[in-house]
């Protein structure tokens, strides 16, 4: 798995590319919530690259949500460019009421 974070204007744009397994899930998770900690509470996750996520990937998610969210102000992590795959995923296991989802960065970010 790899990680590259992009300053923008109003939010930070995260590319998540590979498999996020069990084993690359905490640096995710940690990665993120280190972004929000240090102001950067709006985020844009952009998941075109990641052929797989495992459940302490879910994880991932959900606690960057959650942290963003209980900020003030609060912020949020939004999801650009997904693969309908882990799209689906996501829809099964109920995180799809808690995320924006969006077909391109440059919509995403604008959403801020």
């Amino acid at each position: 798995m790899e990680i590259k974070v992009e300053s923008m204007k109003r939010c930070e744009l995260v590319i998540v590319s590979g498999e996020i397994d069990s084993i690359d899930a905490p640096r995710l998770e940690q990665d993120l919530l280190d972004l929000i900690e240090s102001g950067k509470r709006n985020l844009v996750l952009n998941l075109r690259d990641v052929t797989f996520i495992s459940s302490p990937g879910l994880k991932a998610l959900l606690a960057a949500q959650i942290r963003a969210r209980r900020k003030l102000p609060p912020g949020e992590v939004k999801i650009s460019e997904i693969q309908p795959k882990l799209r689906e995923i996501l829809d099964m296991v109920g995180l799809h009421h808690l995320f924006s989802f969006y077909d391109s960065d440059a919509e995403a970010v604008g959403s801020y």
